[in-house]
């Protein structure tokens, strides 16, 4: 049942970061503006969540339909937001640093040769 979940909430994510892509357009400046704004809203979305989620003891399915869900579908930056602040309030600051770097130089690298591999 928790997939059904993940899979109703992530179809509303989706579809909500279309939306918003759509009512902000392009910028003329070049700068990824729909993206930006989906990623910090996403930060502060899942940021409200999991305090909440924490504090009144939801239960799994909430945050399963909620934070992998919808917020999944919105956008996986959250989640990389989340994790990092999760670490660095566990007092896990090296972990945190290198789970920034990893994920930001080795994924921009993989983007690159994915892209220039298809080419």
């Amino acid at each position: 049942m928790n997939w059904l979940y993940v899979f109703l909430g992530g179809g509303i994510g989706a579809s909500l970061r279309y939306a918003l892509s759509l009512a902000i357009g392009k910028s003329n400046s070049g700068f990824p503006l729909s993206t930006f704004i989906v990623n910090v809203a996403g930060c502060l979305v899942i940021g409200l969540i999991a305090g909440l989620s924490e504090k009144n003891n939801w239960s799994e399915v909430y945050k399963l339909f909620l934070m992998v869900g919808i917020l999944g579908g919105f956008t996986t930056f959250s989640s990389f937001g989340l994790e990092f602040y999760q670490l660095m309030k566990n007092n896990q600051t090296m972990t945190a640093l290198l789970y920034i770097g990893l994920s930001n130089f080795v994924g921009l690298g993989l983007c690159a040769i994915g892209y220039n591999w298809i080419k």
